[in-house]
């Protein structure tokens, strides 16, 4: 099935890159991209054996996201997004989790951060406030959002917590849900990204859930960082697919004004090979650094047993993908100078694309500070990054 999966989505590419001009147009996944999703596998390949599922590792749902991208970014970030409703499934009670989740093709979509405000009622939480970038939620079954709690009007926090102002993760059906149709962006145009609001919708207890408490079978996926892992794939797909695009190119150009064909340019062929050398860097040290972490883990450890070093090293790697991508792209634009700028070439959708892909949370300045502080013994900002909760 693992195997499978990949495969699935390796065929699927071309097909996602044929569409890719309709699904920027349409700004969120059509419902028929949605299907094909689907029938990869994709969005069930978090679950483990005990629900059924493929359980992959971490390493093979970021092949299965790199695949993905290699034909669409939009369509492979939607699918790591869906793909997370897996993971997400380990922090709620099992017997609530398997009622919410009767079908493992079921996608979950929203914000995590604590953007909004949950009233404590009894039997669980009104749950009101705007999130933004819901990736994939025109298409989502449920959603999930970040909220920090109230009670009374009060700021509030479990007895015993560290802190004076606790929050929580609130999952609730998508038609409860009221979409704000503003996600028009300059790249990762199809993943229809928009905000969305909620105003006093009640949501049980037993709806709710933190990533500090794993209540599913303990492994390398139940983990505070594990919905972050893959991400990275899609970055590293759409660098893959413009190196291929651009060596492509070169061995069909002839450039008149120096008498030879692109192949044999010195310029070129010490540009394509430092680009190889960089993305393979990169690519490499986030498998590297994944295969510790998951060694690690499915030996029966914790996150803790890594050394500073090895721990840092995931975040870090994650972030080096999206950026070290993004100059990928960017600098293969430049190579192939004016065959890049028309919107017929995917270079101009792939360096858009990038250009968005490098401004989300894990490929920002504070990862980079959590990591430092971790370090250093001082605090992260982003200790999720670090599965630190």
């Amino acid at each position: 099935m693992t195997s499978e999966i990949l495969r699935r989505a390796q065929e699927l590419a071309p097909r996602l890159r044929e569409k890719a001009p309709a699904i920027e147009a349409n700004r969120t996944l059509p419902a028929e991209v949605v299907e094909l999703l689907r029938t990869t596998g994709v969005f069930g390949m978090c679950y483990g054996p005990e629900w059924g599922g493929p359980g992959l590792t971490s390493m093979q749902q970021t092949e299965v996201v790199e695949a993905l991208a290699y034909g669409d970014a939009s369509a492979a970030w939607c699918a790591v997004i869906g793909a997370n409703t897996g993971i997400y499934a380990n922090f709620l009670d099992q017997t609530v989790a398997k009622e919410v989740f009767p079908r493992l093709d079921l996608v979950v979509a929203g914000l995590l951060q604590p953007s909004g405000r949950a009233e404590r009622v009894p039997g669980g939480f009104r749950l009101s406030g705007r999130w933004s970038f819901g990736s994939g939620i025109k298409h989502a079954d449920w959603v999930t959002s970040g909220a920090f709690l109230f009670q009374d009007g009060e700021p509030w926090a479990e007895p015993g917590s560290k802190h004076r102002h606790d929050s929580r993760q609130f999952l609730v059906r998508r038609e409860q849900v009221e979409v704000i149709d503003n996600w028009d962006t300059t790249g990762l145009c199809g993943s229809g990204s928009c905000d969305y609001t909620m105003t006093d919708v009640f949501v049980p207890e037993e709806h709710t859930y933190t990533f500090a408490t794993p209540q599913g079978r303990p492994g390398p996926l139940a983990q505070p960082d594990s919905f972050t892992r893959a991400m990275c794939g899609v970055p590293l797909g759409v660098a893959r697919a413009a190196l291929d695009h651009a060596r492509e190119v070169a061995t069909t150009r002839y450039d008149r004004m120096a008498g030879r064909s692109w192949a044999d340019s010195w310029r070129v062929q010490t540009e394509l090979a430092r680009l190889e050398a960089e993305f393979n860097a990169a690519r490499a040290g986030v498998y590297g650094s994944m295969r510790r972490q998951w060694e690690v883990l499915a030996a029966g450890g914790t996150l803790d047993d890594l050394t500073p070093t090895e721990r840092a090293a995931s975040p870090l790697s994650w972030l080096h993908a999206f950026r070290s991508s993004r100059d990928i792209v960017a600098r293969l634009y430049d190579l192939l100078q004016t065959w890049s700028i028309n919107r017929s070439s995917p270079m101009d959708r792939w360096l858009r694309d990038t250009t968005v892909l490098a401004q989300h949370l894990v490929a920002q300045d504070r990862i980079l500070q959590s990591a430092g502080a971790y370090l250093l013994g001082a605090e992260p900002e982003f200790g999720i990054s670090l599965g630190l909760v």
